[in-house]
């Protein structure tokens, strides 16, 4: 069973994900990403989807034209979890 992040380890997990954000009445994190146009955001999606998948653990998100939301929340630990920080530092990577 994967663990909800609380306490101290929370503390220190968000840390290393300076550029999400809590979401409002959830317990997730969220990013929202711009591109030039929506060739750019799509191949974006695209390398997401494959490292989620990979990973076994898919992002919800939003896209319209050249910006793209992604929302992360492990739903098996009924919130946000280390799966959840480890999948949004390897978005970043991804050079958004």
């Amino acid at each position: 069973m994967i663990e909800k992040l609380a306490g101290a380890a929370r503390t220190k997990a968000l840390v290393r994900v300076p550029a999400w954000h809590k979401v409002s009445g959830r317990d997730a994190i969220k990013r929202d990403f711009k591109f030039a146009d929506f060739s750019q955001a799509f191949a974006f999606m695209t390398k997401v989807a494959l490292l989620a998948e990979k990973m076994d653990h898919h992002p919800e998100w939003f896209n319209v034209y050249n910006r793209v939301e992604i929302t992360l929340s492990t739903h098996d630990a009924g919130g946000l979890s280390a799966r959840d920080i480890e999948l949004a530092a390897r978005i970043d990577k991804l050079g958004a």
